[in-house]
């Protein structure tokens, strides 16, 4: 009987390989298969990469602002829900706990601040336990007076026990001290024009820096500013991007910053708004509908919150595809595995000195 060609050979092992993944999806049950699944994506040749083992996509634990479900949700690179707040003996705090916009970790892992963007208000919650230790605004009562905000976000503590907060209707960037009470600001309450660094306009991201400044978006315009706690303007460009969300710091002159659009993108460029790098697929798995923040992890992966496809998905720079994700693509839901409209996230790493590595400057 004649041998068989190579390409039959091939054939077989293709099939071969098939089967095993369906032996394996069966075996591990619909949970796994999603996670396995997600593995897959962005495989080339056949074959994954090794560098996207379970393991090697994230260290730690992911926070998730699951806005649309209130809530938020603590997962591993595994997929399995640790923790989650509001539940049975974490009460959500008065005024309840509605449209978590944001959330971040503070004292090295042992609290967390989010921002309540459509319910006024910015709470700080002790973590793992979820006893409220600070709240600031009045719930779904926007306002500019002191004790008020309307529609908050990017709230961090800063290393000094201070608080920034995106106040964007307000068109300000708020700092309260760390009694809560208002300390300082960007821009003129109300103005919302872009003319720093006398006024701003509706600005949507405060990002802390390493020499104390703060790294602002402003929505209207497509700007990118840089100012000192003082107010005073370093530098500000405007970016060929759609709708700015969120910016962060690389390098010395390497920014990174989601464009918040469908179909959306994310984006790293400089202080000249030179584009360096983007990811944008305007149809199909790798879309983003509404992506409102991007971060780059330790892995180098970059984390982005695909906010309507529900899901959070991490991107290999290196070749532009989607190699995890957590949640359902376009299928909200509150089931494990599932998520709805999530807007926030943060990641906790064990041991080291850097707990909190994607904000490394906040308190």
């Amino acid at each position: 009987m004649a041998e068989p060609s190579s390409r039959v050979l091939r054939r077989r092992a293709a099939a071969a390989q098939r089967r095993r993944r369906r032996r394996i999806v069966v075996g591990l049950g619909i949970g796994a298969a999603i996670a396995i699944a997600g593995l897959w994506i962005g495989t080339r040749g056949g074959k994954p990469s090794p560098s996207h083992a379970p393991a090697a996509v994230f260290r730690g634990r992911l926070l998730i602002a699951d806005r649309g479900n209130q809530r938020l949700l603590l997962v591993n690179a595994a997929k399995r829900i640790l923790w989650r707040y509001p539940a049975p003996g974490r009460p959500a705090p008065r005024g309840g706990f509605y449209f978590p916009d944001d959330a971040f970790f503070t004292h090295g892992g042992r609290g967390i601040i989010s921002n309540q963007e459509d319910n006024d208000t910015i709470v700080q919650i002790a973590f793992p336990s979820g006893r409220v230790t600070s709240r600031y605004g009045h719930p779904r009562m926007a306002g500019s007076s002191t004790g008020y905000l309307n529609q908050p976000d990017d709230s961090y503590l800063l290393r000094d026990g201070s608080i920034t907060v995106a106040d964007a209707q307000n068109c300000r960037i708020l700092f309260l001290d760390p009694g809560g009470r208002p300390q300082s600001q960007i821009g003129t309450t109300h103005r919302c024009v872009h003319d720093p660094p006398r006024s701003i306009d509706y600005p949507n991201g405060d990002t802390p820096l390493p020499n104390g400044d703060v790294l602002v978006s402003e929505v209207n315009g497509s700007y990118v500013d840089e100012f000192t706690r003082s107010g005073k303007l370093r530098w500000s460009i405007r970016l060929p991007i759609a709708y700015p969300s969120d910016p962060q710091k690389l390098g010395p002159d390497r920014y990174l910053i989601a464009d918040y659009a469908k179909p959306g993108g994310v984006f790293e460029f400089n202080r000249a708004g030179r584009i360096l790098w983007s990811y944008r697929p305007r149809s199909g798995q790798g879309m983003l509908d509404h992506p409102s923040l991007a971060e780059r992890l330790p892995s180098g992966l970059i984390a982005v919150n695909d906010d309507y496809r529900h899901r959070v998905v991490l991107i290999d720079p290196r070749t532009r595809r989607i190699v995890w994700q957590y949640g359902h693509t376009d299928r909200p839901g509150r089931r494990p595995g599932y998520l709805k409209i999530p807007d926030g996230m943060d990641l906790l790493v064990p041991g080291g000195r850097n707990p909190v590595p994607t904000h490394p400057y906040t308190g």
